[in-house]
């Protein structure tokens, strides 16, 4: 299945702060989790912090959580908007030195949406629930479903 990933992070090439899959299926609940953000940059603690809206977990919390949440699906494909987006995905994967969690199999893709733009569509920007939804219905339109 695909799943539309969005994440918030500490400025360019930062920390992760947030990450979200919205599925396609929209009958099936999206997974959403926050870290803490110790030194934000002044933007992001104007526009990311404020509308996180959910309690902050560990690292390993995520990456357990990230995880299960995938473990049901033979073969999930994460499809984000940005590059940022799917390298810390990826990295949520790896659960210590040598070691991940377990997923069979997991493919990424970064596609071209052209046109679209979170702050605009989302119904809480700079929200990775909320801007992975817009993504989601942006993508769904313009294939026409």
């Amino acid at each position: 299945m695909r799943y539309f990933l969005d994440t918030e992070f500490n400025g360019f090439c930062g920390d992760l702060i947030a990450l979200a899959l919205v599925p396609e299926d929209a009958a099936l609940p999206p997974f959403y989790a926050a870290l803490e953000c110790p030194k934000p940059t002044l933007w992001v603690a104007e526009h990311i912090l404020p509308v996180l809206n959910t309690e902050l977990v560990s690292r390993d919390t995520l990456g357990h959580g990230l995880a299960a949440y995938l473990s049901n699906d033979p073969e999930p494909l994460l499809f984000a908007d940005w590059p940022e987006d799917i390298a810390h995905a990826a990295m949520m994967l790896v659960a210590g030195p040598g070691r991940r969690y377990a997923i069979d199999r997991i493919k990424f893709e970064l596609c071209d949406a052209l046109g679209f733009d979170s702050a605009a569509l989302s119904q809480v920007p700079h929200n990775a629930l909320s801007d992975a939804t817009a993504l989601r219905a942006f993508i769904l339109r313009r294939e026409g479903r």
